[in-house]
């Protein structure tokens, strides 16, 4: 049998639908919210920074709400699968999702549907923080430069490998970019998560690997890794002696992998306005902060606003980089 699966025209107008049932709803959840459990899908598995920020946010705001929140993990598609799922639920303030990226903003130009728009479908709460890709060698390979990269990826006849956490992750489309923006020619080896692919760069199954900063600095401080480069236009804390990318030829090179926290359109603004300042009020704490920065992250607490207009951007930029590389899953 085949299933009717929506367009973009077809989502915008359900969640404009979802939002335009709530008006009274909105007046009652400003005094009454929240009554009971909030349920927070992760839309990934377990251990990675979204389920973090997850567990983090669930303890801060069971603390504060009193009420409990519930971390759901729902992985699959890259983060969609649970994505589509808070997308589907009840607009009443008791179902978020931590959003990223991949599930935000670059999934829907490379999968044929993910069951939702990522900026119609959902209400921004939060934008928790921001961290760059890292640029990474073996430590003993020939490749110790950017130069080299771009030199030996220049070749006639030649081609480096460079392996990423999977299709359509932000390390996969990092080393799009790079090969558009420096016609180095570039194949792309995909695997099952950043573990899976930094062994593969280590045993020489791969040249090359954009991979998460926060995976990839232990192996560079054990000195198993070299890292060419950083993704953010400044360097990073957690590598403080590599330059970004923008600074080694490649002006205004940017990608900064993002994790945020969203609500089903419609949910009330009310609910969106009390979410925000509890989550904020959250990521200030020293000891959260302490926690993030650790994992290479850059704190950021942005509002709704912000938030949206950063998912404009990144869904424009994305969408425009996955024609021009041809990365598209059937």
């Amino acid at each position: 049998m085949t299933r009717h699966i929506p367009g973009r025209r077809a989502l915008m107008l359900q969640a404009a639908a979802a939002a335009a049932a709530w008006p009274f709803a909105k007046a009652l959840a400003a005094d009454t919210w929240p009554e009971r459990a909030i349920t927070y899908i992760v839309p990934f598995a377990p251990g990675g920074a979204t389920d973090i920020l997850g567990r983090m946010y669930s303890q801060a705001l069971t603390q504060s709400l009193k009420v409990p929140v519930v971390v759901d993990n729902i992985g699959g598609t890259g983060g969609s699968l649970g994505s589509a799922k808070a997308a589907r639920a009840k607009p009443d303030g008791y179902t978020l999702v931590g959003g990223t990226i991949s599930s935000h903003a670059i999934n829907v130009s490379i999968y044929p549907s993910i069951g939702y728009d990522p900026i119609a479908s959902f209400e921004p709460v939060i934008l928790s923080g921001t961290l760059p890709n890292v640029m990474l060698v073996r430590a003993n390979g020939p490749l110790k430069t950017v130069d080299d990269v771009i030199t030996a990826g220049k070749k006639p006849g030649s081609s480096i490998n460079y392996g990423s956490a999977g299709v359509g992750s932000s390390q996969h489309l990092t080393g799009a970019l790079f090969a558009l923006e420096t016609g180095a020619n570039l194949t792309h080896v995909p695997y099952k998560g950043s573990g899976p692919a930094l062994q593969a760069l280590m045993s020489g199954e791969i040249d090359l690997l954009f991979d998460n900063i926060t995976a990839g600095v232990p192996f560079v401080n054990a000195g198993r890794l070299r890292a060419l480069g950083v993704t953010s236009l400044e360097a990073s804390a957690s590598l403080p002696d590599v330059k970004p990318l923008a600074q080694q030829g490649l002006a205004g090179f940017e990608v900064l992998s993002w994790q945020a926290v969203f609500a089903p359109a419609g949910t009330p603004r009310p609910v969106i306005d009390k979410l925000y300042q509890n989550m904020a009020a959250a990521l200030k704490k020293p000891d959260v902060q302490e926690k993030l920065t650790a994992l290479g992250m850059d704190v950021s607490g942005a509002g709704p606003q912000e938030l949206r207009a950063l998912q404009r951007r990144e869904v424009s930029k994305w969408a425009e980089v996955a024609r021009k590389a041809n990365v598209k899953l059937d």
